[in-house]
């Protein structure tokens, strides 16, 4: 459907719960998963929509929530906190002069589709014009959830859990909360809300009450319930993340990832895997990671802001830290950091190694214990590795360093200055031999001890 402004979207979104059940300093709607706020995956989804303006109704440590958003949406305060009914109102201000579809949305509800939003905007604009359209689910346990009297696709009434009679209570359409109305149907419906409930609260299911008494009538769109699950405890919170690492593990393996122990692998919500990557268990990739076609990530590796290139091998034990790129081929082994450094095509750091703000020529190879020692406790300095340049085992590369193509840092070493291409470099005492001393040395010390067992 084409939109001008008097057709296009706008999205409320309520956030200003206090989420006391969280018992945390944290605002509830930014409590992550898969390592991106909550709020943060909603907002994603209405962006998939293009609104011509966003509102998040904000109240507990909403200096927390406008950080958060960083300007990317309008905030409005509810204060004191009143029902949903009165939370909405609060955005009235920010669409002043809006006269589109408005999608009220909640932040702890994080994984609504933007489908289903769409599907919600598509059905307030069909023909028969309903005055608001409500987002229902039949969950497994109808719990304490507000009830929806449906006939058709109509609804007849809309009823709060404590509110229902037991006829009602036995209803399984249950509300979400999460509805869809054009703003000026919208803010008339809400100006005529009161309190008179069990919970002397402004509920925003009254105004499809009220719409139907005034001989208008209200739609319902179904969705799944896992589409509408809210957080508002640490369980929940980690009920939502095992469900959407569930999602991603699926979704990986389909696009042709071999996940070998896919409930061990945790993912991030940006992850890129390509075709043909193996994942062996036990592996969490943080924020920021890609990973290419034919790479394999061994097992107890951790993996944050990094760029794996085609048919590199990472780990086992390995940890991969924001800006590593590894080009393709590379290899990095167990027990191995890298951070901030490219390894070039074919490197390779196999065993028990640093690698921090480098660059590592393709085919060089970084020998067990090598450390390059980038940081002198102010600031962060670069080491340079040539073409397959060679590092000796336990070799210290102190920054700034440049060792040059097809060189050779001898075991052992500590390396102050740039060696050339081409050069061997030693840089350790020389070795003292001293025949039968460790001889005379041990019959010293076992008569020393034999006369103290004595005494």
């Amino acid at each position: 459907m084409a939109r001008g402004m008097s057709n296009s979207i706008a999205a409320v979104i309520l956030a200003a719960g206090k989420g006391t059940r969280m018992k945390s300093d944290l605002h509830k709607v930014l409590h992550p998963i898969a390592g991106r706020p909550m709020l943060m995956h909603l907002m994603a989804a209405v962006d998939a929509l293009a609104p011509a303006k966003k509102v998040v109704v904000v109240g507990d440590k909403a200096d927390q929530i406008e950080a958060a958003l960083a300007g990317s949406a309008a905030l409005a305060v509810q204060e004191p906190q009143l029902g949903t009914g009165h939370a909405v109102q609060q955005a009235q201000g920010a669409l002043a002069g809006f006269t589109g579809d408005v999608l009220i949305l909640y932040g702890d509800v994080p994984f609504v589709p933007s489908a289903t939003m769409q599907a919600m905007v598509d059905r307030l604009n069909a023909s028969d014009a309903p005055a608001v359209v409500v987002l229902a689910f039949e969950p497994d346990d109808a719990l304490q959830y507000g009830r929806v009297i449906t006939d058709g696709d109509r609804v007849v009434k809309m009823v709060e859990h404590k509110d229902a009679s037991e006829a009602e209570r036995a209803v399984r359409l249950c509300n979400s909360g999460l509805m869809a109305a054009k703003a000026a149907d919208l803010f008339a419906l809400l100006a005529r809300v009161t309190d008179d409930n069990a919970a002397k609260e402004y509920y925003l299911v009254d105004i499809v009450n009220i719409a139907n008494a005034d001989g208008r009538h209200c739609a319902v769109v179904r969705t799944d319930a896992a589409d509408v699950a809210g957080i508002n405890s640490r369980a929940e919170l980690a009920a939502a993340e095992a469900q959407w690492q569930a999602f991603k593990r699926e979704e990986a393996m389909a696009g042709g990832a071999s996940l070998r122990a896919p409930e061990t692998v945790w993912f991030s919500w940006d992850t890129e895997i390509g075709r043909d990557v193996t994942v062996e268990p036990n592996i969490v990739f943080g924020p920021g990671v890609r990973v290419a076609d034919g790479a394999t990530i061994r097992a107890f590796s951790h993996i944050e802001g990094a760029s794996i290139g085609a048919g590199c091998e990472v780990g086992p034990y390995a940890r991969l830290r924001p800006g590593a790129v590894l080009e393709d081929k590379a290899k990095v082994g167990n027990f191995v950091e890298v951070k901030k450094a490219v390894l070039g095509r074919g490197a390779k750091a196999n065993h028990l190694s640093y690698i921090g703000d480098a660059t590592v020529g393709a085919g060089a190879n970084i020998g067990a214990g090598t450390i390059t020692c980038n940081y002198d406790g102010y600031f962060k300095y670069q080491t340079v590795i040539g073409e397959r340049a060679f590092i000796g085992s336990n070799s210290a590369l102190v920054a700034p360093v440049k060792i040059g193509a097809d060189a050779i840092v001898g075991a052992g070493s500590t390396v102050t200055r740039d060696v050339m291409d081409g050069e061997l470099r030693i840089v350790r005492a020389e070795q003292s031999v001293k025949p039968g001393w460790a001889d005379r040395f041990h019959d010293a010390m076992r008569k020393k001890k034999a006369a103290e067992k004595k005494a």
